[in-house]
Order: structure tokens, then C-alpha cells, then sequence
């Protein structure tokens, strides 16, 4: 059984859409947040636990972070999926995890990394852009990618509507990349360097 925990810092509808079709094989531990997120109100309704780890005024970055890894260990996780999670995470907490830590993005990266993935599409024109999953590393969506998949950008497109299309592949992808994690046919270690 792959023993995931999941991070979110909004609605978590990715997340919530992956409990409600796990794949065979996988399971939710936790679901944690940065701040009070919509999402965990949705996890909680579905059986499973919630945290919340906010950054205190004035605490360090690493702080913050080793903190949070305290929390996502208590539930001893095979992996962890950043899932809408907007915090820039310190290269001692990627370490912990990597190459296990795992991320859902709305574009075709390298293509528009950041926070405004969809927005800076529009802006650019692209007559294209996707969703990415990938391992995380210590730099802003620059790790190994797992899986692409284009999504075309319509004439009328705004942000909203594009995003949501964006987010029907972006769950697709992420329930298929934790299938094969827990069938043994996609190996993380092998991708992301790892050499135990």
C-alpha cells in the first residue's frame, strides 16, 4: 500500500477529486495545509486526518519547514504530493523527501514555472499550454518531469476557464502517476536520482 500525504493551501480540489477515485493500491494519511484551507473541511468529510502548520510572525523559513516535516512524518508517508501547495519549500525539507516529493503543475514545464502558471500563458499568447507532474526539487518546478499532457488555449479563453480544464488533466495525471507508483512500474528513486 502507498501511504501518501497530501499539501494544499486552497480549495484542494485535485485532492479531493483523487480521494474520491483512488487508485488501487493507494492510500490518503493526511492531508495538510499551510494556513486554513477549504480543502480540509472536504478531507475531514471524507474520514481522512487534517493538519494545519502556519508560519509563525517571524519564524525562519527552515523553521517553518522543519516543523512541518515533523507533522508529515507522524503519518509515515511512502510519498508526498504538493497539491496547490503555494509556499517555496527549503532545500534541507526537499532533501528529506526527495525523490518522493511530488508536485502537480498547470503548464508544460519548463514553460511558465511560478505561481501564475495560467495567467502568464494567456499573457505570453500560447496557442498551448498543459499540465505537468513532476519531482520536486530545490528549485521552483524545475524537477524531473514524470508526465505532460498539452492543453490546447481556445479562442475567449480567460484564466478561470482554461485552469479548469488544465485541472481535469492535471487530476488524471496525478491519479495514474500514483498508480503506477504503487504498482512498481514507475520507480522515483531511479528518476530522481536517489542512489540507496
Amino acid at each position: 500500500m502507498l501511504t501518501a500525504v497530501i499539501l494544499i493551501s486552497g480549495a484542494g480540489t485535485n485532492m479531493l477529486a483523487l480521494a474520491d477515485n483512488l487508485p488501487d493500491g493507494v492510500r490518503i494519511a493526511a492531508v495538510g495545509a499551510d494556513r486554513d484551507a477549504p480543502g480540509l473541511a472536504g478531507a475531514q468529510q471524507r474520514g481522512i486526518p487534517v493538519f494545519v502548520h502556519e508560519r509563525r510572525d517571524g519564524q525562519s523559513r527552515q523553521a517553518w519547514a522543519a516543523g512541518l516535516q515533523d507533522r508529515i512524518d507522524q503519518f509515515e508517508p511512502d510519498i508526498v504530493v504538493l497539491s496547490g501547495f503555494m509556499c517555496i519549500l527549503p532545500e534541507e525539507f526537499v532533501a528529506h523527501y526527495a525523490p518522493h516529493l511530488i508536485n502537480t503543475h498547470p503548464a508544460m514545464l519548463p514553460e511558465f514555472p511560478g505561481a501564475h502558471a495560467v495567467r502568464d500563458a494567456l499573457a505570453a499568447g500560447a496557442q498551448r499550454t498543459g499540465a505537468t507532474v513532476h519531482i520536486v526539487d530545490a528549485g521552483v518546478d524545475s524537477g524531473p518531469i514524470l508526465v505532460q499532457e498539452p492543453v490546447e488555449i481556445l479562442p475567449g479563453d480567460d484564466e478561470g476557464a482554461l485552469h479548469a480544464r488544465i485541472k481535469q488533466v492535471e487530476r488524471r495525471l496525478l491519479r495514474s502517476t500514483l498508480a503506477q507508483v504503487a504498482a512498481g512500474t514507475l520507480n522515483l528513486d531511479a528518476l530522481g536520482g536517489r542512489s540507496e
